[in-house]
């Protein structure tokens, strides 16, 4: 049931006497206050509030993020290691065993170059001169790689009801999943969350974002026959969205492979059938990134970027990982926002992506 916007004063209860303006204008605050995101999604700053919102959650959540990242940080741990008794004639032998411990990581050959060329030239000009001064230089070489080309981690929801959200990524890398886990945070920041069963190829997909809709209490559109096409059904979901005043419509797609030029010229027809039933969306196109495969995810995430445009990554699975460097060499290389991370199985295991809290969780 859509919950009243507190902006309307047609829904305040009947009374005998009537209310003077000044009794209306304390019960609206009221109002607004306890229902901080259930009004309508067309007042000013109802999107970036809770883009923002959910953005900040990932500093209460960064025990969860700490513990997702436990085999990277294991495999780093060998940094305090090198300079607890540093000298500068250890320089070149620390910073080789340095560059190996951030290509174990998966940070890529040119980000660890970089990031060690750096701490070189710093240390030969006598700007680094203790082992903690090395490690908080190696700290923040790493958090400006990230903040450079990927700081707009909050969502971008745009400013028109419904905010449409496409999810995109190849077979087995936790679309469905991930989304599910979206909706659900979404919908506990008071968000009026639509679902869009847009995977028409799987046979299971729209059984499984069912259970999804029914674990986090939110609505479902799903394909009315067998032979539908994806973007019939997205398009009927943002237009249930449109007239029923939901403030996001998720939507599922098929996972593909990067290099099946008919099933990506799909994408490209959900993107435009979206954008006529609403003029802009869809709002953001996250690709779903499967972190066990490392830098191999480069090519995927470039082929999908070139096809419709992405907008923000989901990196998933970097809980059974220990290359949580991959991150960094994403961001840099394809200056695309890293906006979530998936770190475990359970439904609150989807958190938002923070620079600041992920250097902190892979360096001990």
């Amino acid at each position: 049931m859509a919950v009243p916007s507190p902006c309307s004063l047609s829904h305040l209860p009947l009374c005998s006497n009537p209310l003077t303006q000044q009794q209306k204008n304390r019960l609206l605050l009221t109002r607004s206050c306890n229902s901080r995101f259930k009004c309508s999604a067309g007042q000013t700053g109802f999107f970036t509030r809770l883009g923002r919102l959910i953005k900040e959650k990932a500093r209460s959540d960064v025990e969860k993020i700490f513990s997702g990242f436990s085999k990277t940080r294991d495999n780093l741990a060998v940094v305090d290691e090198l300079l607890l008794y540093w000298n500068l004639a250890d320089t070149d032998r620390v910073l080789d065993e340095l560059e190996e411990a951030l290509l174990v990581s998966d940070f890529g050959p040119k980000i660890t170059i970089k990031i060690v060329e750096s701490l070189r030239d710093d240390i030969l000009a006598g700007k680094l001169k203790s082992g903690s001064e090395i490690k908080a230089a190696l700290k923040k070489s790493v958090l400006d790689l990230l903040t450079k080309k990927g700081s707009k981690t909050e969502l971008k929801l745009g400013f028109r009801k419904p905010a449409v959200v496409m999810v995109v990524g190849v077979n087995g890398g936790g679309k469905t999943t991930s989304l599910g886990k979206l909706a659900n945070r979404l919908k506990n920041e008071g968000a009026k969350v639509l679902l869009a069963a847009g995977d028409t190829f799987r046979a299971a997909a729209s059984d499984q974002l069912e259970i999804w809709a029914e674990r986090t209490g939110c609505e479902i559109v799903v394909a009315e026959g067998e032979k539908a096409k994806a973007s019939t059904v997205l398009s009927q979901a943002v237009r249930r969205g449109k007239e029923q005043g939901y403030d996001i419509v998720l939507c599922d797609t098929s996972g593909r492979l990067h290099t099946n030029y008919s099933l990506m010229e799909e994408l490209i027809a959900c993107k435009k059938a979206v954008g006529k039933v609403v003029s802009g969306a869809p709002n953001e196109i996250l690709q779903v990134l499967d972190g066990t495969t490392g830098l191999n995810m480069l090519p995927q995430a470039r082929e999908f970027n070139d096809v419709v445009g992405i907008t923000g990554l989901i990196l998933t699975k970097l809980d059974g990982s220990a290359r949580g460097g991959c991150v960094v060499s994403v961001v840099d290389e394809l200056g695309i926002p890293v906006k979530f991370v998936g770190v475990g199985e359970g439904v609150e295991d989807l958190q938002p992506f923070d620079a600041e809290a992920f250097v902190n969780a892979i360096f001990p």
